[in-house]
């Protein structure tokens, strides 16, 4: 699923395979592109990877509100924000955040932020597979 100005999407493709959301800018110096890349261990387990799921219109409609408020307090950034949904091996990316900006701190502080409000509220849920245990 995608927003209607494309820049945010959840879907099973790879975060490689987004194109993510513009090209590089003149207005912006600052253009940086977080990973969220899944781990090989959760709560001290070894696990294969994380299998993500949620309701798409409800996690899209979440990251849309975010976006939006996001722009209206700081209005001169450029983001792209693509989740991946479905089995996700550990070390592949399973979140994309990109920001533009004109100076770097600022690209910095507003990635970090709309990681925050996309883990505290978008409704996607995680279900981590733990690797078998040799026998």
């Amino acid at each position: 699923m995608a927003s209607s100005d494309l820049k945010v999407s959840i879907s099973e493709k790879t975060v490689s395979s987004v194109e993510a959301g513009f090209p590089p800018s003149k207005h912006h110096g600052a253009d940086i592109r977080f990973h969220g890349v899944v781990r090989d261990e959760e709560d001290g387990r070894i696990i294969t990877g994380i299998d993500y799921s949620c309701y798409p219109d409800m996690a899209g409609g979440e990251l849309d509100k975010i976006v939006a408020t996001m722009l209206d307090e700081n209005p001169e950034h450029l983001v792209a924000i693509h989740h991946r949904i479905g089995f996700v091996a550990a070390g592949e990316a399973s979140l994309l955040i990109r920001v533009q900006t004109a100076h770097s701190q600022a690209a910095f502080d507003i990635s970090r932020e709309y990681l925050r409000r996309i883990k505290k509220t978008v409704p996607i849920w995680k279900k981590p597979i733990f690797a078998k245990n040799p026998s």
